[in-house]
């Protein structure tokens, strides 16, 4: 394990060694802010009727987890090992909960036919100004619903890559939900290709936002402060870069 506090040490060898309740306790408690910053950021995607406390308790459990799991002797940092099992704990439960409603499920539908017919029309890329116009619609709720729409789809993505990962060999392999195969990284990267020539795309305000977001791991608040502007300021920037992104890739798709 890399160098850390002595008193820290010490709580780690009594947990590892007897399962010791108070050294368990007091860890959960160092790293529960962990577990915070993974929250806000997944639920930066999420539709507002998603309880953070539901995340929270979903993450507790990641975070339980990898305090059972994690061998002291290696050479890794616990704050990066347990990251996995809390947001792979977090995006689990959002699976196993259906968390989009059939209601929303049904407005991205919507709101997806209506974009469709209006570029159709106008034979070029509509703004999420436009189709707010169109259909008689606060702006941020054509934000708020694509954005989910695309969170769902990420989610989607995750999980056929673990039913891949699984389709062979299941009562023969215990998988490995750290190291990815090289068919996910495969994929991974085919996807990340793809993202990066569109993200070009966008305006340098845009660009900036989405990598200090998903390279950097900032939070939109953190973001906010590092460019002087307001959270829910980014968190525009954001879901705008992010509905532009779903109009260049949908026509990327279409012209495959």
């Amino acid at each position: 394990m890399q160098s850390t506090s002595t008193e820290e040490l010490k709580l780690w060898q009594d947990w590892s060694a007897h399962k010791d309740p108070r050294a368990g306790d007091l860890l959960m408690k160092k790293y529960k802010s962990l577990v915070s910053y993974h929250v806000q950021r997944i639920s930066t995607g999420l539709p507002k009727s998603v309880s953070r406390d539901e995340l929270m308790s979903l993450g507790m459990m990641g975070l339980f987890d990898a305090l059972n799991k994690f061998d002291i002797s290696r050479d890794l940092k616990f704050d990066t090992y347990a990251s996995f099992r809390v947001r792979g704990a977090i995006i689990d439960g959002l699976r196993k909960e259906d968390w989009l409603p059939r209601s929303a499920r049904e407005k991205t539908k919507k709101l997806e036919a209506k974009i469709e017919a209006m570029e159709q029309r106008l034979q070029r890329h509509v703004s999420a100004e436009e189709v707010a116009a169109e259909l008689d619609i606060p702006i941020n709720e054509v934000y708020q619903t694509m954005q989910e729409h695309l969170v769902s789809n990420v989610l989607s993505i995750d999980e056929q890559l673990q039913d891949f990962d699984d389709s062979e060999g299941r009562s023969f392999v215990i998988r490995d939900e750290v190291t990815k195969t090289p068919e996910q990284v495969a994929v991974q990267l085919e996807l990340l290709q793809d993202l990066a020539v569109n993200i070009k795309k966008l305006n340098d305000k845009e660009q900036l936002v989405l990598s200090m977001f998903y390279t950097d791991e900032l939070t939109l608040t953190e973001i906010g402060e590092v460019l002087g502007l307001s959270t829910s300021r980014i968190s525009q920037i954001h879901s705008k870069s992010l509905f532009k992104l779903k109009n260049l890739l949908s026509e990327e798709m279409k012209n495959a």
